[in-house]
């Protein structure tokens, strides 16, 4: 642009100079004059060469640099005859045609990693250098259990999530495995990658669940087996030695105290085997037969099954369903199972803290849609320390518990597809929440 301003201001000035040489000179006849003035349009008509061949291309050249500062790599520039310019706008043009292929290519792979992303197995979270949550797949989304706009822009720790609260406290450039309170397992990866010279934390996770729960069986399978195989080959061996001495020294006087204690001896055994049998059982659990049910019908029922056990303890044992939700498949027997329970734990927890409550216990059985129940109780509550164990094999807080209770929940649940969480929420209440798929 300052070419052609400068090339103008230099026409303008001959142009001057003429008119001015032309007025001094007016009337007079001179050769002098007559050679200025062939000079004079000799330079105007070499200055006019002068622009075609030199400063219109370079117009041309700058327009092609609006349109690479705008990137527009669509477009290309047209030759305009003079060598040394043609030679720059076949380069610029070349320069255009890779830089829209590289652009091309960048698009179809960023589109694709997104693809990948939006459909890969594992949560991905990243988030700004502020820690701010800005962008999240539908996974992360799921195993967080919080909808997206509920956790965009936020920090970790302010989203209403055990994942994310775990999440929040693993250091920069660690993993870490974690195990929440729905019996959900997840290996967790706090890295970043470099864009634009700046580091961005991402989070990975990897869902850990089934092959962790498949391990702890194989291996509490085989322990419980042996253990049972033992225990009920050495128990019945004992006891049937204690029937016998005992119907032998029954016919002697004076063996009344010896013979009760064979008695005791003799039931200890029996309840030896019931206990191990209890273990036995847990690796025995059926595949459920899914049928048809009512769920509110079949809550009602373990409801008033448990009525006697939480009055005799003063508990109020109240029932909320909600009549839209209608029917369900599950295994009925199962099920019924893990309902009584799981209030059968409600009731333990809060007869256990009976001394400190100030107020009558309570638990409330709950239906709701979309389909899901829920059993909440006012009991002690459950320390941060304590979720995160609950769901494993043979762990209890109860001072003669065998911690099988909830592994069989767990076991009986994961069949029928359920997503389930046992947590102590911030109103102090206890919430068991079973979701059907």
């Amino acid at each position: 642009m300052r070419i052609k301003f400068f090339f103008f201001i230099l026409v303008l000035f001959l142009l001057a100079l003429s008119g001015v040489l032309a007025y001094i000179l007016d009337g007079k006849q001179s050769l002098h004059l007559y050679l200025l003035e062939g000079l004079i349009v000799f330079i105007l008509v070499y200055l006019i060469v002068f622009y075609n061949k030199i400063v219109k291309p370079m117009n041309t050249i700058g327009s092609g640099m609006e349109l690479l500062r705008e990137q527009d790599f669509s477009s290309r520039l047209s030759r305009v005859g003079q060598y040394e310019a043609d030679r720059i706008v076949n380069i610029f043009n070349r320069m255009m045609e890779q830089l829209k292929n590289e652009r091309l290519r960048l698009r179809e792979q960023n589109h694709f990693l997104d693809l990948l992303i939006q459909a890969s197995p594992m949560g991905v979270i990243i988030t700004t250098l502020d820690g701010d949550v800005s962008q999240l797949n539908p996974m992360a989304v799921k195993m967080l259990g919080v909808r997206p706009e509920e956790a965009m822009n936020k920090q970790l720790g302010q989203i209403d999530s055990p994942l994310a609260a775990e999440l929040a406290a693993i250091p920069k450039e660690m993993t870490s495995v974690v195990r929440l309170n729905d019996a959900n397992i997840y290996k967790c990866t706090h890295s970043s990658f470099v864009d634009r010279g700046f580091k961005h934390p991402f989070f990975l996770i990897e869902r850990m669940t089934e092959e962790v729960m498949r391990a702890e069986k194989r291996a509490y399978e085989k322990v419980i087996r042996m253990i049972a195989h033992e225990v009920n080959n050495t128990t019945a061996g004992i006891t049937s030695t204690l029937d016998t001495v005992e119907q032998a020294l029954s016919e002697e006087s004076g063996m009344e105290d010896i013979c009760d204690v064979m008695r005791v001896c003799t039931d200890r055994c029996f309840s030896m085997s019931r206990f191990i049998t209890r273990f036995a059982d847990v690796v025995k659990i059926p595949e459920p037969t899914l049928s048809p049910v009512r769920l509110n019908e079949l809550v009602s029922m373990c409801k008033r099954f448990m009525e006697g056990m939480c009055n005799d303890r003063n508990i109020s044992l109240q029932l909320e369903c909600n009549p839209e939700v209608g029917m369900v498949r599950l295994d009925v027997s199962l099920f019924e199972q893990v309902l009584v329970n799981i209030i059968k734990n409600a009731v333990e927890s809060i007869e256990s803290n009976s001394d400190n409550m100030q107020k009558p216990g309570e638990i409330i059985v709950r239906t709701a849609t979309p389909v899901s129940v829920e059993v909440i109780d006012n009991g002690p509550g459950i320390s941060k320390e304590v979720e995160a164990k609950l769901f494993s094999p043979f762990f209890s807080t109860k001072p003669h518990g065998q911690g099988i209770g909830l592994v069989f929940i767990r076991e009986v649940l994961s069949r029928h597809g359920c997503t389930f969480s046992l947590r102590t929420y911030n109103d102090g209440l206890t919430r068991f929440r079973i979701s059907f798929p």
